[in-house]
């Protein structure tokens, strides 16, 4: 047993214990182990050394997103204090540039997710909806692009969402195609200056259309990312990754639980089976754990799948 004391940043201190020192005893609660003590700025930590190592790591984690201008929460202090033993970076290392934002991952699967991207050419992102999945993916690609490891980032989506067809809405193709797209274009819009954007755009740098639009196409030197590929055909699935070009890497992101296709049957859900032992090719899961939207959400999304499951 060791006695350690140590100060933090008394300017940092009211971030870190929380509102109504809810942080702290999420803390305390996290290390029920130790017999945590603070007076001021001054911690007195008593317990088995690597526990207090592991306190440690947290508290100079948490110190670092303050000073770096992030809002930190509850949930923040809870997966840093679970990741203490595994993860000696905490989410440090997560931290992507994306053109003007800075984002990082907030859950343990974000940061595997994250790591694959960097490690593989060809990425499944698969997950329910609020798990960051596509927004991280996108945040990767503008980063991407703007430190010149890619020339261009095409975005694309199939049509085919909630039962609607597009034969059946009103409007010309474009304003047809429109609603498909636009949450994309509200992340880049999130990442990028209105200006820089629409020069991107309108040069073909970036690019954001329909996946009909990949056919006969080789994309070289292009960060690409296909959303929603849970409603994708077996042949569309195969269509597109097949477009892989020479220095371009592809992300696929979708929940196979949510097929909108007729029949149910989706190209995603077969091509995670069939290209499983691909080498350079990874699939990474995400969970109801890793929704980073309100905490109603993850409730919402925790009884869905146990309806499921019975």
């Amino acid at each position: 047993m060791s006695e350690v004391v140590f100060e933090s940043n008394p300017a940092l201190i009211g971030q870190l214990v929380g509102p109504n020192d809810s942080y702290l005893r999420e803390l305390e609660s996290q290390f029920s182990d130790l017999n945590i003590l603070l007076r001021g700025s001054n911690w007195s930590v008593d317990g088995e050394q690597n526990r207090i190592d592991s306190f440690k790591r947290v508290i100079a984690q948490l110190e670092d997103l303050v000073s770096k201008g992030d809002a930190i929460t509850r949930r923040d202090v809870s997966e840093l204090s679970r990741l203490s033993e595994t993860n000696t970076e905490g989410f440090a290392a997560s931290y992507i540039a994306a053109g003007e934002k800075r984002i990082r991952a907030k859950t343990p699967g974000q940061i595997e997710y994250l790591k694959s991207i960097d490690e593989h050419t060809v990425i499944f992102g698969l997950g329910p909806a609020g798990t960051g999945k596509t927004y991280l993916a996108m945040a990767k690609a503008v980063e991407a692009l703007m430190n010149k490891r890619c020339s261009r980032i095409i975005l694309t989506r199939p049509a085919v969402e909630a039962g609607e067809r597009l034969g059946y809405l009103p409007g010309t193709l474009s304003e047809k195609i429109d609603p498909y797209l636009r949450p994309l274009f509200d992340a880049l819009q999130e990442m990028l200056p209105a200006e820089s954007l629409n020069k991107f755009l309108e040069s073909g740098v970036v690019e954001v259309a329909p996946l009909a639009y990949m056919r006969g196409r080789t994309l070289n030197d292009a960060f690409i990312i296909l959303d929603e590929a849970q409603n994708t055909t077996s042949e569309q699935m195969k269509m597109f990754l097949t477009r892989l070009g020479f220095n371009s890497k592809m992300i696929i992101t979708g929940d196979t639980t949510q097929v909108d296709l007729p029949g149910g049957k989706s190209g995603l859900a077969s091509a995670v089976k069939i290209l499983s032992e691909v080498d350079d090719l990874h699939v990474a899961k995400l969970s109801s754990k890793d929704v980073v939207r309100h905490e109603l959400v993850t409730r919402i999304v925790n009884a869905y799948e146990a309806h499921d499951e019975h």
